[in-house]
């Protein structure tokens, strides 16, 4: 439900509370008061200045135990919103934010307040203001204050200062004023950057004088929700005169994100106590080196991760993705066992130059993408949906190959007899360039430490790390090449050549099909449609092809004609649905809501509404309901470590309990009168009705444990 953004929840919070009788009718010059917190108005004088600036605060008490939330409320709930009535020509700011505190709930991290807070707003007061009149301030506030449940509060507020002239006695702030300006963040004097990689994140913040032995927490608030990930550890190292943490992007994380821009909270040890200090950060993106020159957390040197990167690269030949290519290379070595050495050597050359100009095209797109911001590592290319899908269809045709539906010269991977003619160099070099495409989604050992210091090096670097690599790919078959001896080990030429050679077709076809499972998880179901459809078209282009090669000229062009626009087909066809198909998946699942699809996986549940829970209850079966919503903190905890267990899904299964899913985040006027039928003005509240229309239902606690809902249920 977050898609529908924190500013549009809090509309429909307000006005499911102004329908409901939630929120609090008041409006008033002096504090009002809800259940749970009282709020006024206060100025940082008591006049104002035509043409001049006042500063206005809106100055909450939150009651024990219960809190509001920062700009960025974190893995739940929702900021605080001021809309203001002003004077013509006035106009007000954006909210000034004090710097927030964490509220961890168990898996669930939100940022807010407890206690007293002042959010402050400064409001231009307009030139022609007549002095001597009155400036009046309205102002209709939202929020939602939570415990163990959240509840939506609104409050109208208002304050009137009289209007003196310039250089008259316009009075002193309110207190609370001075407070919530000693709590703002301020500039950040320190130079930052960050750099992310995979789900990782590293940001640096030059801090010279700050010692590590004198740190008694440091935290970093992102001002947006989402971009790192809330409820995760922030590793922090202080090193030569500089901060580093070691954070984890969230789920809103955009990987060509220019700048990290949020609040550095620094608490330190001093003499007098502890000194709490916030600043703003804004921190561009760049390289984060650790002390040694490489990635923060990384203390590898240029040799050694060269030498990663050779054996890195020697052991990708053992990968699965990479074997079904190399395997048949195996074959080719085995037609060279007698060829002349010259021969066998040039063939070596041919493979090794596929797969090193092939990494270097890599590294060169790499340093073109990191040029232009975005943030990639090695594997990028086969995030594309459509990339994958072209793989799969190359794979494919490999392996018609191989199985003798087409042949074309040497074959795609360079195999056959025309292996020791010129022509089979070129099947060695694209071989080469094939092992690449094919080795890049899988990793290998000593392969992590390698490429994290080539992503955040220097280009030059990368380029040499990358190139090394490659060169442990090809090295095992290089090596063979320039010792012709020892290919006298393999088997002798044969029969059995061609056979092997068909067999080998089953391992594309193999690596084919994983490719397409890789392509359903990120288009869903009408991609992998595509995906077989191409390969439909490709075999038959491949068999049409084969079928009129032998034929009379025009048989052979028609032939070939058509096969080429079957093959077109395939590709575009394949990329278009591709491309739409990810579009739509990622869009359906952008609408679950918060849980869904955990729940979904473990305790299956249907929509609540009260014709559903009454047909229940009239067939006799036993009926769980939460009403819950995705702003609500105590709620995703719940659903997290109790209700979406393996445990209550058996239970619920075995005891054909029905389980219904009340979600109030929108306006829901049947929900919101069972909450009032149970005495209850927000969510959570968790209902078991037994078995029986006359049963009465059992109220469990507001924090869930999977024993007591096994108790409550009869399962325990």
């Amino acid at each position: 439900m977050r898609m529908l953004g924190l500013r549009g929840l809090a509309a429909i919070i307000g006005v499911l509370a102004g329908a409901t009788g939630l929120l609090s009718p008041a409006h008033a010059q002096g504090p009002v008061s809800t259940d749970h917190v009282t709020a006024e108005l206060v100025a940082s004088a008591q006049a104002v200045v035509p043409g001049e600036t006042i500063r206005i605060g809106l100055h909450k008490q939150i009651i024990p135990h219960w809190h509001t939330y920062w700009q960025n409320p974190g893995d739940s709930g929702l900021p605080t919103t001021i809309a203001w009535t002003l004077p013509e020509g006035a106009s007000a700011g954006d909210i000034l934010w004090p710097a927030p505190s964490r509220l961890a709930i168990g898996p669930i991290m939100n940022y807010g307040y407890e206690g007293a807070v002042t959010l402050l707003t400064d409001i231009s007061v307009p030139a022609d203001a007549p002095v001597g009149g009155s400036f009046p301030v309205r102002a209709t506030i939202d929020w939602l204050v939570c415990e163990e449940i959240c509840i939506p509060e609104q409050v109208e507020l208002s304050l009137d200062l009289p209007v003196v002239a310039a250089g008259g006695d316009a009075g002193p702030a309110h207190p609370a004023i001075a407070a919530g300006e000693a709590s703002l963040p301020v500039e950040s004097p320190w130079q930052s950057r960050f750099q992310a990689q995979g789900g990782a994140l590293a940001l640096a913040i030059d801090a010279p004088g700050l010692r590590a032995d004198s740190i008694e927490d440091i935290w970093f608030y992102a001002d947006e929700w989402g971009v790192l990930n809330h409820a995760a550890p922030q590793a922090l190292a202080v090193e030569a005169g500089r901060i580093v943490l070691n954070l984890k992007t969230g789920d809103s994380f955009a990987p060509d994100l220019a700048a990290l821009n949020g609040v550095l909270v620094v608490k330190e040890r001093t003499g007098d106590g502890v000194l709490t200090q916030a600043f703003h950060i804004s921190a561009p993106a760049g390289a984060v080196t650790a002390t040694g020159g490489g990635v923060a957390g990384l203390e590898i040197g240029f040799g050694t991760a060269l030498i990663f990167a050779l054996l890195g690269g020697l052991i990708l030949n053992l990968m699965p993705c990479v074997f079904p290519v190399l395997s048949m290379k195996a074959l080719s070595l085995v037609s060279h066992a007698r060829s002349e050495p010259a021969v066998v050597r040039l063939h070596g050359f041919a493979y090794t130059a596929g797969v090193l100009a092939s990494f270097a095209a890599l590294a060169a797109l790499l340093v073109a993408l990191k040029a232009a911001g975005q943030q990639i590592g090695w594997g990028f290319q086969f995030q594309s949906p459509v990339f994958v899908l072209l793989v799969a269809y190359l794979l494919f045709a490999v392996g018609l190959s191989l199985s003798g539906v087409f042949t074309i010269g040497a074959s795609v991977a360079g195999v056959g007899s025309g292996l020791a003619a010129r022509s089979g160099y070129a099947g060695s070099f694209f071989t080469g360039v094939l092992a690449t495409i094919v080795a890049t989604p899988c990793t290998a050992p000593f392969m992590g430490a390698a490429m994290g210091f080539a992503l955040a090096a220097p280009t030059p670097v990368l380029f040499a790390v990358f190139l090394v690599l490659g060169l442990g790919l090809a090295l095992p078959y290089i090596l063979l090449s320039l010792f012709p001896p020892l290919l006298r080990f393999l088997p002798r030429p044969g029969p059995w050549m061609e056979r092997f050679k068909q067999f080998l077709a089953f391992p594309m076809y193999g690596a084919a099909i994983w490719l397409v499972w890789v392509l359903s998880l990120q288009a869903g179901a009408d991609g992998v449609l595509a995906a077989l459809a191409g390969m439909l078209l490709i075999a038959f282009a491949a068999w049409l092809y084969e079928t009129t090669r032998g034929s009379g000229q025009v048989g052979r062009l028609t032939g070939g004609g058509v096969a080429a626009l079957a093959a077109l087909a395939a590709i575009v066809g394949g990329y278009i649905a591709a491309d739409r198909a990810q579009l739509m998946s990622a869009q359906a699942s952008g609408g679950m809501s918060a849980g869904e699809s955990g729940a979904a996986a473990t305790t299956p549940w249907q929509a609540y509404s009260p014709e559903k829970l009454a047909a229940l209850r009239a067939e006799g079966r036993p009926v769980f309901v939460n009403f819950t919503a995705a702003w609500c903190i105590t709620c995703l905890v719940n659903e997290r470590v109790a209700l979406n267990r393996p445990e209550i899904a058996e239970a619920f299964r075995g005891g054909n309990i029905a389980y219904l899913k009340g979600d109030w985040t929108n306006q829901d006027k049947a929900i919101t009168e069972k909450l009032a039928e149970f005495g209850r003005s927000g969510v959570p509240l968790y209902l078991f009705y037994p078995a029986g229309q006359e049963a009465r239902p059992v109220v469990l606690p507001q924090i869930l444990t999977v024993d007591g809902i096994l108790k409550d249920i009869g399962a325990g």
